[in-house]
């Protein structure tokens, strides 16, 4: 594809992003390059590349455009001005052309007339556009990041690194490593678990052997930790309460050597029917899928049974948002008044599984203290027989934790992680 058609792509592709905005961008763009085959593997991260850069602006984009409608044209062409283009180059590239985008209108052409020679921060742009989040977001980030929030948002704002886990139930790290290099792609040990390695930017690994083999599956690093922390151990009988594709419940098998017993547990059968081609390449076979259901007597009949219980709870995921940056613009105030009360819910009714002497593993992908350390301590004042595991005790690795303190608590921006949180809780009465 040319410059100017991989442009029109873009913008054919956000078009179709903004048009639907319950769902994830990656989903939507999988669907428009799957019915788009003629579109190359280079040209298909050359327009995904630029989507996604306006998805991470998409707040200061439209800042600069004003009263301007924020049409996918317009923030394309403005992300192009304000990454250093000129109003002719970004004019040639909406020539009308073969396969280029219609010619810019009178008043398109006037926004960008003023828009010309600018960079995309402005000292006058209000704090939550500059950081690109939700304003009603900022007080409860300022509070819990400090002088350290520009730092964390920015480090939210930057493209995530493809972190893969060997599967050491095919082979060790050095062996994936070697594997990934017969492949063409450099692949260095991850800083914090002994199971991570990870590939700087995008890249389609799972064309190759080592991950169609198993080998290796995709998880972020601070994925990995959370199961870390979970110390499942062989012959254990430990439940993954909310599985739902199985990404943790593989982590947990490995570790435990395909010997004892995992439960994936989720409300969701297409999630958990969704994990038996996972479980199956990575040769994973002391799992047993559990469906949650209203009335479930299977909850009584297993209580106090479990080593371990994972309890990954939904959540804002506002740790993830390097690699959703679309997320942040449909994180509504309501999302999070609805999830706090369902975490407690699910909480609830998995401690009933622990056995006296095991452990609840707590675990979000939020950097909201009302997702996690406000709910710990809330689960505490109902479930008195629970005590925290801290940090220095329930850390599994013989290097130092991540962080000080009580809970695993990781940032991009201090760890090169997605956002996580862990609270260990053991059942002491």
């Amino acid at each position: 594809m040319t410059p100017a058609a991989r442009i029109a792509a873009a913008i054919d592709l956000l078009e179709v992003v903004e048009g639907a905005p319950k769902r994830p961008a990656d989903a939507v763009a999988n669907d428009f390059f799957r019915s788009r085959r003629y579109i190359g593997s280079g040209d298909r991260r050359a327009v995904s590349e630029r989507v996604w850069s306006v998805l991470r602006a998409r707040r200061r984009l439209s800042w600069w455009l004003g009263d301007a409608p924020a049409t996918p044209r317009l923030l394309v062409a403005s992300s192009l001005l304000l990454e250093g283009w000129t109003k002719a180059g970004v004019v040639q590239t909406f020539s009308g052309g073969q396969f280029a985008a219609p010619p810019l209108d009178r008043g398109e052409l006037a926004v960008i007339a003023r828009i010309e020679g600018h960079t995309l921060d402005h000292p006058e742009m209000p704090a939550a556009v500059r950081l690109e989040i939700p304003d009603w977001l900022l007080p409860r980030l300022q509070s819990r990041f400090g002088p350290g929030l520009f730092s964390e948002m920015a480090a939210l704002s930057e493209p995530a690194t493809l972190d893969l886990r060997a599967n050491l139930l095919k082979g060790d790290r050095e062996q994936a490593r070697a594997a990934l290099a017969a492949e063409g792609w450099e692949a260095k040990p991850t800083p914090f678990s002994p199971w991570g390695i990870r590939i700087e930017g995008r890249r389609p690994v799972t064309d190759g052997p080592a991950f169609q083999s198993g080998l290796v599956e995709i998880q972020d690093e601070g994925s990995q930790l959370v199961t870390l922390m979970v110390g499942a151990a062989p012959g254990m009988r430990v439940a993954d309460w909310c599985a739902g594709a199985g990404g943790k419940t593989l982590a947990l098998a490995a570790a435990m050597g395909n010997r004892g017993q995992i439960v994936a547990c989720d409300v969701s059968a297409p999630r958990l029917d969704g994990a038996v081609r996972r479980l199956r390449r990575a040769g994973v076979h002391n799992v047993e899928r559990h469906l949650v259901e209203s009335g479930d007597k299977w909850l009584k009949r297993r209580a106090g049974t479990f080593d371990r219980v994972l309890v990954d709870a939904p959540c804002t995921g506002t740790g993830t948002w390097r690699r959703n940056p679309d997320a942040r613009l449909r994180l509504k105030e309501t999302d999070l008044s609805e999830l706090v009360p369902k975490q407690a819910m699910i909480l609830n009714t998995a401690q009933s599984l622990v056995r006296k002497g095991g452990r609840l593993v707590y675990a979000t992908c939020s950097l909201l203290e009302e997702e996690n350390e406000a709910q710990v301590t809330d689960f505490l004042r109902r479930h008195p027989g629970f005590a925290i595991v801290p940090l220095s005790r329930a850390w599994p690795l013989p290097q130092p934790a991540p962080n000080n303190g009580e809970f695993l608590s990781l940032t991009p921006a201090r760890h090169r992680t997605d956002g996580f949180f862990t609270a260990v809780l053991e059942r002491i009465a």
